[in-house]
């Protein structure tokens, strides 16, 4: 299996895309729905967090993990590979790669929770690889809660959205990082506020594309792996809310599985 957790149900598409990207294998999910959001947390909250999420995947089968969370990824990364003897992939390097490859100025944006954004990963990144880039940062805490709550075609939501690009649209930066997964749910939206000209790099296609890459490049591992097909989606606290936008999201039926993380 191939296992993928987040705070919460924005990793979904990270789910789908790898769905998409590799058609027949089995997946598990984690959503840790009674701990979300990550982004406001402590980063050794984030790590303890991270490091059960990961575990809890490998006892349900998991091969390899997918970190679907940027907060996540942004700050336990580290410690998960030292933690567990399997693949570890996160969403922050594939994206910062396409944001680079496809941006022929060097004016990139990134938008993503306060502790990313406070964390500096992306512009860190984005320097290693583009030098001259100027990367211009916004926090917007209060994304993943609309989403959570599925206001993604209210009024509100789209008023906070453009008060939250204004200051990157000034800056006429020419790609712009979805910095959370939950974001991609919001993509027609950010695309219209911020205009056609912008590139929309979703870091939920990104990482799937590497996730396929590997496994190319590796072929006892995914021989290894079982391809029937299975999903199953274990959440820390089941609302009627995520299942809706699970299926939404998914566009598929499913079935939820209620599952805390054993201390």
């Amino acid at each position: 299996m191939i296992g993928v957790f987040d705070s919460g149900i924005g990793g979904l598409t990270v789910a789908r895309a790898l769905m998409d990207c590799l058609p027949g294998y089995d997946i598990v999910y984690f959503g840790d729905t009674a701990r979300t959001p990550y982004g406001s947390k402590s980063p050794g909250t984030v790590i303890n967090y991270s490091l059960e999420d990961s575990d809890f995947l490998l006892k349900k089968g998991a091969k390899i993990i997918v970190m679907a969370c940027n907060t996540a990824s942004s700050l336990a990364t580290q410690h998960v590979q030292a933690k567990f003897d399997v693949p570890i992939f996160e969403v922050i390097t594939p994206a910062v790669e396409m944001a680079v490859n496809c941006s022929s100025t060097s004016a990139i944006g990134v938008i993503g929770t306060r502790a990313t954004i406070n964390s500096g990963v992306y512009e860190r990144l984005i320097k290693e690889k583009m030098p001259e880039a100027r990367v211009f940062s916004a926090a917007c805490p209060l994304l993943v809660p609309l989403v959570e709550e599925g206001w993604m075609n209210r009024p509100e939501t789209r008023m906070i959205v453009k008060k939250y690009l204004h200051p990157l649209k000034v800056r006429k930066i020419q790609s712009l990082i979805l910095g959370c997964t939950h974001y991609p749910i919001l993509k027609p939206i950010i695309a219209r506020k911020i205009g056609k000209r912008v590139n929309i790099i979703d870091s939920s296609l990104a990482v799937s594309e590497k996730v396929k890459d590997y496994l190319g490049r590796h072929p006892g591992l995914e021989k290894d792996l079982d391809k029937n097909g299975v999903f199953r989606l274990f959440v820390s606290d089941i609302t009627a809310q995520f299942e809706k936008t699970a299926r939404h999201i998914l566009r598929k039926n499913i079935v939820l599985e209620r599952d805390r993380i054993k201390d």
